[in-house]
Formats: C-alpha cells, sequence, structure tokens
C-alpha cells in the first residue's frame, strides 16, 4: 500500500501535551513541516519561552534553548550572533512578546536582526491563568477581567505584528490564522517565506498566528473556532502586512 502521508522529520516522538482544541499543535506541525522541507533541522536552534509556548522545546527535533519569560528575542539574538551560520527562530504567546517581551521584540525589529519569530496570539496568558494580556479583545473575559475588558481603564487590544512592520529593519511581516484548512495552508506559505528570509540574511520576519484558548476562553474547541473567526479576525489585521522589494524577489 503506498503511503501518502507521514509524521514530519521536524517533530520527535513525544505527544503534543496541550488542552484539546488548543491550535498550539498545527503551528508547530507547519514549522516543523517547514524546517524538513528547507532541509535545516540539523542546522536550526529555536528559543522557547514561558507559557504553553515553553513545551515546543519537547516536540521539534531541532536544537532549543530556553530563556525567561518575555526574553526569548535576546537569546535568539546572542544565539545567532553567536553563531550567524545557524538559523534562529523564536516560539512565543502573545503575553510572552507583546508583554513581558516587547522592548526586545521592537528592538530586534528595529535593528534588522536576522531572526525569525512567530507569535501566537490567542488574546489571553494561557498556562500561567488566564488573564488579560496587550491582545486580549474590547469585552472579552478573562482572569483579571471578570466583567470584561474595559477600553477607558484597560486600553485597546494591540495589534502587535502591524506595530512592527512600521520599523525599518522589520522586512517581512505577517498575521495569519489556523482555523481552516485553507487557513492552514496560508500559514505554513507565510512562515516558509519567513525562514527563507533569514537564510537570505535580509532582516527580521514575524509571522503572528491567531490560535485558540479554548480552556481559558471557557468554550468547546469547535465554539472556539467559531469564536476566533467572528471576534478575532475583525480586529487584527489580516495577510502579509509588509513584504519588502528584497523579499518579493525571493
Amino acid at each position: 500500500m503506498e503511503k501518502v502521508f507521514a509524521r514530519t522529520k521536524g517533530l520527535t516522538d513525544t505527544a503534543f501535551s496541550f488542552c484539546p482544541g488548543c491550535t498550539h499543535g498545527i503551528i508547530m506541525r507547519i514549522i516543523a513541516e517547514v524546517l524538513e522541507e528547507l532541509n535545516i533541522i540539523e542546522e536550526t536552534v529555536g528559543i522557547s519561552p514561558v507559557g504553553c509556548a515553553g513545551f515546543c522545546q519537547d516536540f521539534f527535533s531541532c536544537d532549543f534553548v530556553g530563556a525567561p519569560h518575555g526574553r526569548a528575542q535576546a537569546v535568539g539574538i546572542g544565539v545567532k550572533r553567536a553563531l550567524p551560520d545557524k538559523t534562529v527562530f523564536t516560539y512565543q504567546g502573545d503575553g510572552d512578546i507583546a508583554a513581558i517581551g516587547t522592548q526586545h521584540a521592537i528592538h530586534a525589529a528595529a535593528r534588522g536582526e536576522k531572526i525569525t519569530s512567530i507569535m501566537v496570539n490567542n488574546a489571553i496568558y494561557g498556562m500561567t491563568g488566564g488573564q488579560m494580556a496587550p491582545t486580549t479583545l474590547e469585552g472579552m473575559k478573562t482572569s483579571t477581567s471578570p466583567h470584561g475588558r474595559n477600553a477607558i481603564t484597560d486600553g485597546l487590544p494591540m495589534d502587535f505584528p502591524r506595530l512592527i512592520a512600521n520599523l525599518e529593519g522589520a522586512v517581512y511581516v505577517a498575521s495569519v490564522s489556523v482555523d481552516t484548512p485553507k487557513n492552514i495552508i496560508q500559514a505554513k506559505k507565510a512562515i516558509k517565506r519567513a525562514f527563507e528570509v533569514q537564510r537570505e540574511g535580509l532582516g527580521f520576519a514575524l509571522v503572528s498566528v491567531l490560535s485558540t484558548c479554548p480552556t481559558n476562553w471557557g468554550m468547546s474547541p469547535l465554539d472556539s473556532l467559531k469564536w476566533l473567526r467572528e471576534n478575532m479576525m475583525s480586529v487584527y489585521a489580516m495577510g502579509e502586512l509588509k513584504v519588502t522589494k528584497e523579499v518579493e524577489r525571493l
């Protein structure tokens, strides 16, 4: 019998430990496929933070370095500058990259650091207790906003990819989702392009991926996908937000 599907070599045999309906596993799967397709598994170093995203070091086949909460860019830059021939990527939740690690991400992009960052945006802090994040939507209830996010006292949600796209050193910025097969295909194309940007030494690349968190949202996996489509996609700009001329030529 012909084998038409196989587990990517970019992943280990360790089973995902995420909550039912969480889309972290889908995102990690397509990153792993990209690493295999580009034949860079052995030369890649991932940077894992704290929180649900921090589990990534158990699942990828490439080398990993653990970073303190919010410091993935700082650690990744150190690895890349010390080992410029390596492919370096950070895998971070929205609270990690857009709150605790905001300054590191902004300056990494401003300097055009030649790393790739994957941001998983589920509009909430996941493993640390379901608190309100910079990406939490207006009116959204969390453990620290039980009556819903109040724009007057808490501000409006931050569209972090759009912020990064304004910086000169960021040469490729995209915002995608993994809620449907079609969107998964588009997300993989964006992530692959972000890694190709690094291989060509063009500058900083960021791909934000809209993700679900059924447990902290208090929804079923199916309802969480519907909620993402009906609420998050109208708040966050989607698609390739910045593609420089150098990237277009790839």
